[in-house]
Order: structure tokens, then sequence, then C-alpha cells
């Protein structure tokens, strides 16, 4: 039996239980994996040096609990039935900005339910079709199981496009200026000869400035895309997902200057939603790798 089918096993245990088990497989990963835990270290040093060491040893530690629980969630949201998803998964905010047929971005940082929101999308929002963006896995097991999770949807949504980081742009704006959101996530560090420079809690973080430049290409009729962000949070019952108002006045303008300044406000928004949960957020990537002007990786 495949780790895929043991995960759809799993959905048949009753949530806390499920939980439990995340959390002790999250305590062996932080205990097995080093590397990963000294990646946490470091971010959590450099974004909360006001934090005591006792304070960020226990934020390391939830931080692996709460991705392994959210590994595990996978095996009921992708397998269960959608009586049980509405049960667990809770929408709320402002969910009728996504209505209509408005070029829109969904704006959904990397937290640890991100996966979760954009089920909730494709489950508990107006009908429309949605597209989202995916990274190849090294595994094709893993990656069809993925691919086919990420697929599922409700009788009154359209089964969503997933695009390919190699399709590149192009295909992408097509289906903004179509009226086809796109649910982005955009707080990696990729691509450094794309990126730009600019803090993520006063440290230089090499971010690719996305989401301004699809709001500036991707409208249509001489407006700019519609900035929607999503939050999704844990909880103990199950998941909460945060529909917020669209942003006013994004982009700023159509220089370089105001490029930066967009960029700017996407790593303030995404700071101010990663205060309200730290332990929450994708802490295991390496957000600070890229440097500017040839500064040494805080992470050697």
């Amino acid at each position: 039996m495949d780790m895929i089918e043991i995960l759809k096993l799993l959905r048949f245990l009753p949530l806390p239980i499920l939980r439990a088990l995340g959390a002790v497989l999250g305590v062996l990963l932080y205990l097995v994996l080093p590397s990963r835990r000294r990646t946490v270290q470091t971010n959590l040093s450099l974004c909360f040096p006001e934090w005591t060491d006792n304070e960020r040893a226990q934020k390391v530690r939830e931080v692996f609990v709460y991705f392994a629980q959210s590994f595990l969630d996978r095996s009921w949201l992708w397998h269960s039935p959608e009586t049980l998803l509405r049960k667990r998964l809770k929408l709320v905010g402002s969910p009728e900005v996504l209505a209509g047929n408005e070029p829109t971005v969904i704006f959904a940082p990397h937290f640890v339910g991100m996966d979760v929101g954009w089920l909730a999308m494709n489950f508990f929002t107006p009908p429309r079709q949605y597209a989202g963006i995916y990274a190849t896995q090294t595994s094709p097991l893993m990656a069809k199981w993925i691919y086919a999770g990420r697929s599922r949807h409700d009788d009154t949504h359209p089964e969503p496009r997933q695009f390919s980081h190699q399709e590149g742009v192009r295909p992408i704006l097509k289906m903004l200026k179509e009226g086809v959101p796109l649910y982005v996530l955009p707080d990696m560090n990729y691509e450094p000869k794309d990126s730009l420079f600019v803090p993520f809690f006063g440290v230089p973080a090499a971010t690719l400035p996305v989401l301004a430049r699809y709001a500036k290409l991707g409208g249509a009729n001489g407006k700019p895309t519609k900035i929607v962000p999503v939050v999704t949070r844990m909880t103990k019952t199950g998941y909460e997902i945060e529909v917020q108002a669209a942003w006013e006045n994004y982009p700023s303008g159509y220089t370089e200057l105001a490029l930066m300044a967009d960029t700017l406000r996407m790593n303030q928004e995404i700071e101010r939603m990663v205060k309200t949960m730290p332990a929450q957020y994708y802490w295991v990537h390496r957000r600070f790798k890229d440097q500017p002007d040839g500064r040494s990786s805080p992470y050697v």
C-alpha cells in the first residue's frame, strides 16, 4: 500500500485523532529534518527578533506541527464527501466580491491552509470558473494526487483551470481578461533575476512583482484587475477561509517606482496576516535565500 492509499484511509479518522497524529508527525519531522529546522529557526530569528529564545523554540515546533497536520488534512479535503467539507470549512468575510465576471486575482499567501482556500473557491463562492498555477512535482504519483485534489469542485462550479509554470504568462493573462479569477501565491523566493528586493519583516527579500503586473496587464475595458486577498486559518474544528475586501488604488501607477511600491505593499499585507498566526506561515521555505549586492545567504 502506497502513501496515497494510506492518506485516503486516514480520512475516516475523527478530526481530533487525525490532528493528534499530525502533531506526532510534526514533532518527528522537527527531529529528523535538521536542515529544515534550521531554516525555520533562521526565518523566525530574522522576522521576530523581539521573541525570546524559548518563545522562538516553541514556535519552531509549532510550525512543523501545523505543517504536518495540514498535510494529513488533505486526506479528507480531497477524498471526503461535500457534506463533510461543509461541516469543517467556514467561509467568512466578503465572498460576494468574487461574484460576476470582472478580471480578478485572488491573493493567497503561503499559509498551511493554502490548498483549503483554493478548495473553498471551487465549492462555496459564487459560481464561476477559477484558475491556479502549480509547480511540477518530482514524484509522478504525488503530482497526480495533488493535481486531482486541486481539481475538486462542486456541481455549481466548472472544473478549475490549472496552469503549470512552464506555460508562461500569456495564457494566464488571456484567462484573466475573459473573467476567470486567478488564485496566486506570490510570496516565495523564486527567479531572483525577475524579482525585486523589497523588505519583508525588515529583511530584503527577492519578491516577484506578479501581483502588480497581473493587476496592470490582466484587466479589461481600461480597468485594472481586482485584487482580492484570501486568508485561510486552521482551527480546532477545521478551517476558516476569509475573503477580504478588494484592494483600493492598486496598482498605484505604471512606473518602475510604482511597481516597487506596490510590491512592498504586498509584503506588508502579508506581514500583517502573518502576525495574527505566525506558526501557520510556510516558514520551511528559504524566503531570504537570495540577497542583494552580493550579500551572503543567512542560511549558510
